[in-house]
């Protein structure tokens, strides 16, 4: 949220209480100055801070991105890798490692605005020991192409998400639709067996930690229900909870990338083998 009065031109622009870095004066020189020249510059830019991914962003990039990233500009671990990072993965390693890195024309799924082809150009930013501890990605549009890809040739899913966090269940919606498939989300397992007995769904998409229900639980009940359904479970935990899953799935660890998320439909399109 900007504070009332002021330009969005620098940190003190937000309140930054409800964020993972808190108060900004207290904020490692280089960071402050990266996000002050990244809350400054109209191009659409992000900035990684640290190998745990916390993430800011400035308001060209918020309005690629969508209202769920639209509070305070970042500040926290995304649940779901943002596009431009999970795009352009092997340049943000080089940038981790210290060298200033780009992956042109990338075509970049967002919630906000559909998509489109960019640019991105990642800068390391170096902290008081000189080692690098964050990095300033900078999108572009890409030039235009001169066909476009073949549609996927696959028909849309219908798919129930089961997230409790409202932003992530939002953000993952309107990745799924972007996509070309039908989401509909839900925050409690409850409304998701409720929604289920009304009418077919394709795929499960479910968190494994959930209230009052564990995804797992959620997703035996869906299946004894419907043996065609097919599931992913989305997990910060890795597959340690499903160990002795016996119907066939698909997991994804938090924070996955698109690519992660749209490979893991593609598998889903067709029936599963058994999970060993």
């Amino acid at each position: 949220m900007v504070l009332p009065g002021r330009s969005a031109h620098s940190t003190s622009s937000y309140d930054w209480s409800a964020s993972r870095l808190g108060d900004p004066h207290q904020w490692p020189q280089a960071l402050r100055l990266a996000a002050d020249v990244m809350f400054n510059t109209p191009l659409p830019l992000l900035l990684v801070w640290g190998r745990d991914m916390t993430v800011l962003f400035n308001e060209a990039y918020g309005a690629l991105a969508g209202p769920a990233y639209g509070r305070v500009p970042g500040g926290s671990v995304p649940p779901v890798m943002p596009p431009p990072l999970a795009a352009g993965g092997d340049a943000l390693e080089r940038a981790w490692s210290g060298e200033p890195a780009s992956a042109p024309d990338r075509t970049l799924v967002f919630a906000g605005s559909g998509g489109g082809r960019y640019d991105l150009y990642f800068t390391p930013l170096r902290g008081e020991s000189d080692a690098v501890s964050g990095v300033l990605c900078a999108l572009a549009p890409a030039a235009p192409a001169t066909e476009d890809a073949g549609a996927d040739a696959s028909g849309p899913l219908r798919i129930l998400v089961v997230e409790d966090n409202v932003d992530s269940q939002y953000l993952v919606c309107e990745m799924l639709r972007a996509f070309g498939h039908e989401a509909e989300g839900v925050g409690h397992p409850d409304d998701a067996l409720a929604r289920l007995a009304a009418g077919p769904y394709d795929v499960l998409f479910t968190d494994v930690s959930l209230p009052g229900m564990s995804g797992v639980e959620l997703a035996r009940q869906a299946v004894a229900r419907a043996p065609a359904m097919r599931v992913i479970f989305a997990s910060g935990y890795g597959d340690t909870l499903l160990r002795h899953v016996e119907f066939p799935y698909l997991s994804l660890q938090k924070p996955y990338e698109l690519d992660q998320l749209q490979q893991a439909l593609d598998k889903v399109a067709h029936p599963l083998p058994a999970h060993t």
